[in-house]
């Protein structure tokens, strides 16, 4: 009778560091992914945005379903969306709200970095 109380032991403890050794590989596997994404953004400025608002660009263009920072179309998609989840959702309208707000400082920074190329002589005089 304990002969076979410890092979269940045995295999029960088996099965459970299996899994184990699974979900650790898996999560380190997720973290390499999550690195190489961040690595992959194109500046510092694109890095530093992902990190604060939690999305990539191409993440909240996926979420309001854009392909051109439009303000209009943002706006537009960002009120149906907001609403449509209004009442079912608070997990989806935050997500919609973070997308709005991840493509709303994507408009700044390319706003800024065009006037900036415009008028270089007022951005060196600022610093």
């Amino acid at each position: 009778m304990a002969k076979y109380i410890a092979q269940i032991i045995f295999a029960g403890t088996q099965v459970v560091a299996r899994a184990f050794a699974r979900a650790v590989k898996q999560e380190i596997e997720a973290s390499q992914q999550a690195a190489q994404r961040l690595g992959n953004t194109k500046t510092r400025s694109e890095r530093v945005a992902n990190q604060k608002l939690g999305l990539s660009l191409e993440e909240a263009k996926q979420i309001l379903n854009v392909s051109q920072l439009s303000k209009e179309e943002i706006e537009e998609k960002y009120q149906r969306l907001f609403k449509a989840n209004e009442k079912t959702s608070f997990y989806l309208q935050s997500k919609v709200v973070r997308a709005k707000e991840r493509l709303d400082h994507e408009i700044v920074n390319t706003t800024k970095i065009q006037e900036d190329k415009s008028h270089p002589e007022t951005s060196r005089s600022k610093t």
